[in-house]
């Protein structure tokens, strides 16, 4: 059985704990940021006039930053500090967001959400490195497990605090609201942020850098294009090819470079490669549901937004506390059992979605997105864990970078997908507008079952490590 517990040495930091908090605190804000314009969409449109193509590119432009700066974050953590690249981080964020605030047209909010994404892409692979640097093994499980919560309940709960905001107050709040968290985070940093890790200031290699950006790029932008010209539209077919060869090319560099950007060796290990795919599948699943379940709500049900954000709170809360126990659940009984159960629990869910219709109560519908929020941590937190433990030493960085950065391209493309399911099943759905809308959600709900059919399966193949006695 592959050993999966060879780990190099702890790091010894005085403060561990205080150490994460303003990482976990500045992911918290990103993935948030994340989905929280998901609900505000409509209202951006009105508020900036433009229509619903060009307004979509304040989701994927975010997305796109991120996707393009997560492969480059290894290099990035070899060449500054922990502290210099955590604060950075931060102070960008908040930079990006006065800058949408103050936004009175779409470029200058487009560039905010850009900038906020340069924040993003940073903290992210930076706070799953540094846990399995400072943590000893017996922890690991628990730790991830917060940070599970973190990366899974900052999208949930989105929809609900937007949604909120809304109701009351301007869209330019939603971003101001992002800056006192993210101050708390500065403070954090510079008063208990140690330096985890080793600046060794590496060759830097210029052609795998514009490899990956041009590569990532072309993968986001041609999904971001489906739905406007069709997955089978020039611009669409163009961009995916550019960035399915330019990947190609990058990774047959990495592969072949004595100092690569990114060490694509770690597939090597079966439990990384299994916990990177189950990652991807679940990340797949949350942003698709999390993406078509407010539309539902808002044009299948006929509620108002402040309501939808509303009956998606108990599904965030849920997903909270079930993020944060699946982590110690790792530490106790291991990968496989868990996730099997989630990926049940998921399909149960979503096959509970796909028996909507514009009559449905509200209680079902809270009780079908809860078990949703039950099953998806039951899969990321142990899959996570399992795949970044099995790895060696420094080679950490990488699989925390690999992991993110999947999770944001398969985001980009999930939800491209969604919206391109959604349209279909509208024009195939007759009678009331909201019937048609509800036919084109569960067309969509039908692709997130697809996803949920495939992680089902991969828990299967699910090796349970040898574990430290």
């Amino acid at each position: 059985m592959e050993n999966t517990m060879i780990r190099g040495p702890l790091r010894k930091i005085k403060r561990p704990k205080l150490a994460m908090a303003s990482m976990l605190l500045g992911a918290f804000v990103g993935m948030f940021s994340e989905t929280s314009l998901n609900i505000a969409l409509p209202t951006l449109m009105r508020a900036l006039q433009v229509n619903a193509a060009t307004i979509q590119w304040l989701v994927t432009g975010y997305m796109l930053v991120i996707g393009i700066i997560l492969p480059l974050s290894s290099i990035i953590t070899r060449w500054f500090t922990t502290r210099q690249v955590i604060i950075f981080a931060l102070a960008d964020f908040i930079v990006g967001a006065v800058i949408s605030a103050l936004g009175n047209s779409f470029a200058i909010v487009l560039i905010g959400r850009m900038i906020q994404g340069v924040g993003t892409g940073l903290i992210l692979p930076l706070m799953f490195a540094v846990v399995m640097q400072i943590f000893p093994p017996q922890k690991i499980g628990a730790v991830m497990g917060i940070c599970a919560l973190v990366i899974m309940f900052a999208p949930a709960i989105g929809p609900t605090l937007t949604g909120l905001i809304l109701a009351r107050l301007s869209w330019q709040w939603i971003f101001w609201l992002f800056i006192p968290f993210l101050a708390v985070a500065v403070v954090l940093a510079v008063t208990g942020l140690e330096n985890v890790g080793e600046v060794t200031r590496p060759h830097v290699d210029v052609l795998s850098i514009l490899e990956s950006a041009v590569g990532c790029s072309g993968l986001v932008i041609g999904a971001s294009l489906a739905s406007r010209f069709g997955w089978l539209g020039a611009p669409v077919v163009g961009a995916l090819a550019v960035g399915v060869v330019v990947l190609f090319l990058y990774i047959h560099r990495q592969l072949h470079l004595a100092e690569p950007i990114l060490n694509l060796r770690v597939f090597q290990h079966h439990a990384f490669t299994i916990g990177t795919c189950l990652v991807m599948l679940d990340f797949g699943i949350i942003l698709s549901a999390m993406y078509l379940l407010p539309m539902y709500i808002q044009n299948g049900l006929l509620l108002p937004v402040a309501l939808a954000g509303i009956i998606m709170l108990p599904g965030g809360i849920v997903n909270a506390v079930t993020s944060a126990v699946a982590g110690r659940l790792y530490d106790s009984i291991g990968v496989k059992r868990p996730a099997v159960v989630g990926a049940v629990l998921a399909l149960i869910g979503v096959v509970m979605l796909l028996l909507t219709s514009t009559r449905t109560p509200v209680a079902f519908v809270i009780a079908a997105h809860v078990v949703l929020m039950v099953g998806c941590p039951l899969i990321m937190s142990p899959a996570q864990t399992s795949a970044l433990n099995s790895l060696p030493g420094l080679a950490t960085n990488d699989g925390s970078t690999i992991l993110n950065t999947v999770q944001q391209i398969v985001g980009a493309l999930a939800t491209a997908l969604a919206t391109s399911f959604l349209e279909l099943g509208q024009r195939a759905g007759d009678g009331s507008a909201a019937s048609r809308f509800t036919s084109g959600v569960h067309y969509g709900f039908v692709f997130t079952l697809v996803l949920v059919v495939l992680a089902f399966i991969l828990t299967l193949l699910i090796r349970e490590p040898q574990r430290e006695k």
